[in-house]
């Protein structure tokens, strides 16, 4: 394929990616909806039908279009475990990817807290006190006391109500679940550390249910200021007693 025939093709299927951009966003297609025949949605979007034929099976792929055999190809609900899985493969090649995505997980979960305050609902309250007694139950145990960790962050998302917050949590779930896991594998053994990440855990809850959004948000910065801390002077022990 010559360069100007690459460039001609991607220049295509962005036509037809913003063609099914544009009708989603305003109404015109929703879920559910069956799309024109082929031919006919080809001369729409001013495309050749085997580019369109391509784009429509990548999209098909993604869980964004939904075919059924003898019937036709519909607009699907989204799959957000597609999602995930991608932002996983994409950003697990990048280096020191952890760190980075602790950053998008800081400005999520301080919005997200700073809308549970008002949100939250006695549901969103006894998921949160639930995985903070699971948390608080496995100290001594990294796999499920991460995963546990993970979900009490979680259920401050949720508590959010804000579609967007849990769609870019969803997201990284993948890494944010490995980084939980990962930085318990590191502290654990050491219950100055753990009993203070568990008490940090506690009054980010108590905040929550104190309907208190400054207060909240302080805590849960705290929270990620003292785990930094704490894990940071667990790797320099653990190295001094390697080389020791």
């Amino acid at each position: 394929m010559t360069q100007d025939a690459q460039i001609a093709g991607e220049r295509g299927s962005e036509k037809v990616s913003a063609y099914f951009r544009a009708n989603i966003l305003n109404g015109s297609l929703k879920v559910g909806d069956r799309l024109p025949p082929e031919r006919e949605l080809a001369q729409q979007i001013g495309v050749g039908r085997p580019l369109l034929r391509e784009v429509l099976r990548s999209l098909t792929m993604l869980g964004l279009l939904r075919s059924r055999q003898g019937s036709g190809t519909y607009i699907a609900q989204a799959d957000f475990g597609v999602l995930t899985d991608f932002f996983t493969f994409c950003l697990s090649q990048e280096s020191d990817v952890l760190a980075d995505v602790m950053q998008a997980r800081i400005a999520i979960e301080c919005q997200a807290i700073r809308l549970a305050c008002s949100r939250a609902t006695d549901h969103d309250l006894s998921e949160l006190r639930h995985w903070l007694e699971v948390l608080m139950q496995t100290l001594d145990d990294p796999e499920i006391g991460g995963k546990a960790d993970f979900m009490f962050h979680q259920a401050i998302v949720a508590a959010s109500h804000s579609r967007s917050l849990s769609t870019l949590y969803a997201a990284l779930s993948t890494l944010l679940k490995e980084s939980h896991i990962e930085r318990r594998r590191t502290t654990y053994k050491s219950r100055e550390i753990i009993g203070d990440l568990a008490e940090a855990h506690r009054e980010v809850f108590l905040a929550i249910v104190g309907k208190n959004p400054d207060e909240a948000d302080q805590r849960l910065r705290e929270h990620f200021s003292i785990g930094d801390e704490l894990r940071r002077k667990s790797l320099i022990d653990a190295y001094r007693r390697k080389t020791g």
